[in-house]
């Protein structure tokens, strides 16, 4: 699968406007598709919601700067690991996040731009995960993050 940023950015352009809109339809999308993980965060969501709409800005924003991405990645996924997110957790965060995407972009979504966010979730969840399992063998758990 390839990854295609004109679509994801055209996408996202297209769902940008629903701002903090999205991460709630995306937290109430993973939590009533996958109960398991709600423990994983705070009662109150509100300041996560914020944090995750910032991360897909972000995101979305490096996707030409592929060091800066990555370095991103690895911090976000040593954080995530810290909160106890696991390698499992990663395919219903992405089915979530496909969700929510088609949902508010509307008629700017179709296959194509389904698989350009699905290859750029492969490339996330690869990241995040790798950094977090560098992390348990001893590596540095200090970065810089941006959720």
């Amino acid at each position: 699968m390839t990854l295609d940023t004109a679509l994801v950015t055209r996408s996202f352009a297209a769902v940008e406007p629903y701002g903090p809109d999205v991460a709630a339809y995306f937290y109430d999308h993973l939590f009533a598709h996958t109960p398991e993980v709600r423990g994983l965060f705070a009662a109150h969501i509100d300041e996560q919601r914020d944090r995750l709409w910032a991360a897909l800005r972000t995101l979305v924003a490096n996707l030409g700067k592929p060091q800066n991405l990555q370095n991103i990645l690895e911090g976000l996924g040593r954080r995530h690991a810290a909160y106890g997110a696991l390698p499992e957790h990663y395919p219903a965060v992405g089915a979530s996040l496909l969700a929510t995407l088609e949902h508010f972009a509307g008629d700017n979504w179709d296959s194509a731009t389904a698989q350009a966010w699905s290859a750029l979730f492969g490339i996330v969840s690869a990241a995040m995960t790798g950094a977090a399992a560098d992390t348990a063998e001893g590596g540095s758990a200090d970065a810089a993050t941006v959720a």
